[in-house]
């Protein structure tokens, strides 16, 4: 009996020797020690028998050291923060939200009910597993006199989902609504680790109890490892990797967490070159993506900056450039223009920087960032700040930034601005196309947003993916964009097989750039997309920025058939001259005038969710383009005067002047020296003659005794110009070429 016993502890010794970090189950707390690394095991007095409080105390240490702050300073941290943001009642509203749905021992697979007995949905699942309101029912702890059923419900919690694992009970769609789905799984760690390092001073959080918890983030750690080790594209797979990145930071005792970092970082890295677009833009091409990546990436750079770990410098200057693009697409008013699938705030026309943007100062203290910046990063960044950071938040350094009119050459955005002051004008023309993932994708090809006076006069909206009316809010007719009959850019439309309520298009339209120039009195885009090709029409769109005054919009259709073409704007507007003059004006009486310069037919005017557009339509055409002038002005007197039979803007003129060989009616916008042709072939400024191939479109600038031919038609032309008894010349400009004369 003797010998069987013997064996047997033999036999269980070398099993516990041999233990290993499992994805399918979570180490007991007595078996932690067992995968702790032989350096880490020296550290202890009596390596082959480590008490729960050694190790339970030993990792409390590790984390002053390694974390992002010192759990003992969470009193006067938490003081600073409520002094700051003042949100303990929303965070009490949230917890209780939470608390009121979910048992603590809750179910983690559908189908299930909440508290009340309604239906839990595939959207709340996800959220549910990413664990959010966790961190507010802990905040609710400390801000209510630390009642300790807030801690016993996040031990619970955590351990149902521990149990769930071990049966199975869990909702396994990988890439749907998956809990152990890497992104619902590395949003749980992260919220997980905010809570442990809070609650480590507290009675109530026991040795077990934190030891239990890095034992689930250990099993959440291998999960991970073991099904990320090929590259994703999205944001889903950094997101998890990143939570990898700091387990393996924070957790580097324990045996195989260095294959968890060099695979974190790998993958991290590829997510880097594939996906931050060598202009600094997220790929997915979402203000909102963008600044979540740069969450991403934030954590994993400041924790290697706290532990001594080098990381590449490629990762400084990539970081750095996330934030620097924000700042070169961001309105005069310090905003963002909504791009995509932004989805912080639905219907909002504009998207809030400024925190983000104070994350960027503190990282780097660039002046430039600075600008943008508030006060604060946003609430729940602030508990992974350092202390020398919140010390940098009391003095925040402020420079203008010196971006002009620019391209991001790879995301193709293309931002024509006339300066940083509160009232200046800017545009944001959309014209890129992920090729790999556009499943964040909006159908506003070739649209056009503008901000003036301080008002974003041309918006898009933010959404939100459970909303029902998401997809018309992803579509063409919330975006200022041309349309032809009934066709709308997004096609094929699919929802997430989740059920979580995103949804994508199958087909959008492919975008051609054609031409970006930009200019000290103007700036010119000209592109085109294949979006109506299927109903036999080609389309282009010319857009030209003239400076310190308004925009030109020329869309140009062409088909063998007859079509209804519509242009689509959004805002609230009337009709000052029937549908060739919309006017929408601002509580402070600035406001934008949309002129159409070629006789239109109809306006019909929608809504939703107390958004409105207007449709602008010519009816019955083979062959049209729109010539629309956006004129923002500042008081009522300046604005298009819809009683005059002239037109003068701002000192500029607008005539309709017929071709002296073809008879063919042109139109030219001019000013002193410099005039704006569409569709002419054959005119007389000042003493030069021009004659064009066919009809054309092109601007004519004289500088002393020199003229300026730049072409802004989308495909190329033969001019022949003389200038007095001077002999002719000919040359064939491509689309935004310039012929010094």
């Amino acid at each position: 009996m003797k010998n069987t016993v013997a064996l047997f502890l033999i036999g269980f010794s070398t099993m516990l020797c041999a233990q290993h970090i499992s994805s399918d189950s979570v180490l007991g707390v007595n078996e932690l020690a067992t995968v702790l690394k032989p350096e880490t095991k020296a550290e202890f007095s009596e390596e082959n028998n480590i008490t729960e409080k050694q190790l339970a105390a030993y990792f409390r240490r590790k984390f002053t050291e390694r974390f992002f702050y010192d759990y003992r300073t969470v009193d006067n941290r938490l003081a600073l923060y409520n002094e700051k943001y003042h949100n303990f009642e929303d965070h009490k509203s949230r917890a209780q939200d939470h608390i009121s749905k979910y048992a603590d021992s809750t179910q983690w697979v559908l189908p299930f009910n909440y508290l009340n007995g309604d239906k839990v949905n595939a959207y709340a699942l996800r959220h549910l597993a990413r664990q959010h309101k966790m961190a507010d029912i802990i905040l609710t702890y400390f801000n209510e006199d630390r009642d300790p059923k807030h801690i016993q419900y996040f031990e619970t919690q955590m351990r149902s989902l521990n149990t769930a694992l071990e049966s199975g009970a869990y909702e396994k769609i990988e890439d749907g609504n998956g809990v152990y789905e890497v992104f619902r799984s590395g949003y749980r760690i992260l919220n997980w680790l905010w809570i442990h390092n809070l609650i480590l001073n507290e009675a109530e959080y026991s040795d077990r109890d934190q030891l239990t918890t890095i034992a689930t983030l250990l099993q959440h750690g291998q999960h991970l490892y073991e099904r990320n080790q090929e590259f994703q594209p999205g944001n889903h797979q950094t997101r998890g990797m990143s939570a990898l990145a700091m387990l393996s930071i924070l957790l580097r005792d324990f045996e195989g967490t260095e294959l968890w970092y060099n695979t974190a970082m790998q993958r991290l890295s590829e997510h880097l070159d594939k996906e931050i677009n060598d202009d600094g833009f997220q790929f997915e091409r979402s203000v909102h993506y963008h600044m979540s990546d740069i969450n991403n990436y934030y954590y994993v750079y400041q924790l290697a900056k706290i532990n001594n770990i080098t990381i590449n410098t490629s990762w400084k200057n990539k970081l750095e450039g996330l934030f620097s693009t924000l700042a070169k697409i961001a309105y005069p008013d310090k905003s963002a223009p909504v791009l995509q699938d932004d989805t912080e705030i639905p219907w909002a026309e504009t998207n809030d920087i400024s925190k983000v943007m104070t994350l960027g100062y503190l990282l780097f203290e660039d002046p430039e960032f600075g600008y943008f910046a508030s006060d604060n990063v946003d609430d729940r960044m602030y508990w992974f700040l350092n202390q020398n950071q919140l010390h940098l938040l009391q003095n925040i350094e402020r420079k203008k930034p010196s971006y002009g009119s620019l391209a991001l050459t790879d995301t193709h955005y293309y931002i024509m601005r006339e300066g940083w002051n509160a009232n200046d004008k800017m545009m944001m023309i959309s014209a890129g196309l992920d090729k790999d993932k556009p499943d964040h994708q909006h159908g506003d090809m070739l649209g056009i947003q503008a901000m003036a006076n301080g008002h974003a006069i041309l918006p898009n909206y933010q959404v939100r993916y459970s909303l029902k009316d998401f997809e018309l809010f992803k579509n063409s007719m919330v975006k200022n964009v041309a349309l032809v009959d009934n066709e709308l850019q997004g096609k094929q439309w699919t929802s997430n097989k989740g059920g979580s309520g995103f949804g994508k298009f199958g087909n959008l339209p492919k975008p051609t750039v054609i031409n970006w120039t930009t200019h000290k009195d103007y700036d010119l885009f000209i592109g085109k997309h294949d979006g109506f090709d299927n109903v036999g029409v080609s389309y282009s769109r010319q857009v030209i920025s003239v400076k310190n005054d308004f925009w030109i919009v020329k869309d140009n259709f062409s088909s063998d058939q007859e079509h209804e073409y519509k242009q689509v704007w959004q805002g609230h507007y009337t009709n000052e001259n029937g549908s060739n003059l919309l006017r929408a004006t601002a509580p402070d009486a600035s406001g934008h005038d949309i002129l159409q310069l070629y006789a239109t037919d109809t306006v019909i005017t929608s809504g939703s969710r107390g958004k409105n557009w207007s449709q602008v339509s010519k009816l019955n055409k083979k062959n049209f383009s729109f010539l629309t002038l956006i004129y923002p002005y500042k008081g009522y007197e300046n604005r298009i005067d819809e009683t005059s039979e002239t037109l003068n803007l701002n000192e500029w003129n607008i005539n309709a002047s017929l071709s002296k060989i073809q008879n063919a009616v042109y139109t030219i916008i001019s000013k002193e020296n410099t005039a704006y042709f569409f569709n002419a072939n054959n005119i007389l400024f000042k003493e030069l003659s021009v004659r064009t191939s066919k009809n054309a479109d092109f601007i004519i600038q004289k500088v002393g005794n020199t003229y300026q031919i730049t072409s802004t038609s989308a495909d190329q032309n033969s001019f022949t110009v003389s200038k007095l008894k001077s002999p002719e010349k000919t040359k064939t400009l491509l689309p935004g070429e310039t012929w010094e004369l």
